[in-house]
């Protein structure tokens, strides 16, 4: 659904995985779940038979992604993603509370697991990747690459980006053209500005 309040403001655009916290929350949470609900260990054969079809061009990445959330369905998921985040929401980076605009934040990562977590870091809007609640299937694409700008476009069509973060130069390339300010790689946690022409050439 289109955000036609916000659509005529400024923003600046941020990536989440290993961008506003120091992991990718997805794997992270599969990991946790693994170790809290030792049962979901059986999922994996479905996650491994899927690994093995992506590798062999057989699915897309999108449908080995749905394989690695098969085991929602096993779990608690709203007390699992609770606890979850009350052990891991306080590694965020603190620079991201300085910023000056309000934010679109746009990640691969599960709706279920961001949302979750979207008030207690004080982030005003995102954009991830849906997924059915209970199955774990995604709904629609995987929220990477230009499906990230694509999703932009569709609920912010008239927005204008001003300041570009994200650690991927390879993944992010889409979201960083969109950038009428500065554009920021995140290394290690630090924000490093970068010239956009001359890391990818002239467009």
């Amino acid at each position: 659904m289109k955000n036609e309040n916000n659509s005529t403001k400024e923003f600046d655009v941020y990536d989440f995985d290993h961008t506003l916290v120091p992991f990718d929350t997805g794997t992270r949470f599969i990991l946790y779940c693994w170790v809290r609900y030792p049962w979901c260990i059986i999922s994996l054969p479905v996650v491994a038979v899927g690994g093995i079809l992506t590798a062999l061009r057989a699915i897309s990445f999108t449908k080995f992604k749905q394989s690695c959330f098969f085991f929602v369905r096993m779990i608690p998921l709203e007390r699992a993603v609770k606890g979850f985040w009350n052990r891991f929401a306080p590694r965020a980076y603190p620079w991201f509370k300085e910023r000056r605009r309000d934010c679109i934040v746009i990640s691969a990562s599960p709706d279920f697991l961001l949302n979750a977590v979207k008030e207690r870091l004080g982030i005003e809007n995102l954009i991830c990747t849906r997924h059915n609640a209970k199955t774990g299937a995604i709904i629609g694409e995987n929220c990477r690459d230009e499906e990230k700008v694509r999703r932009l476009k569709e609920e912010y069509p008239n927005a204008k980006i001003i300041d570009v973060y994200s650690d991927s130069y390879t993944h992010d390339r889409p979201i960083f053209s969109l950038a009428t300010g500065k554009t920021f790689h995140i290394e290690k946690g630090k924000r490093v500005e970068f010239d956009y022409n001359k890391v990818y050439g002239e467009d």
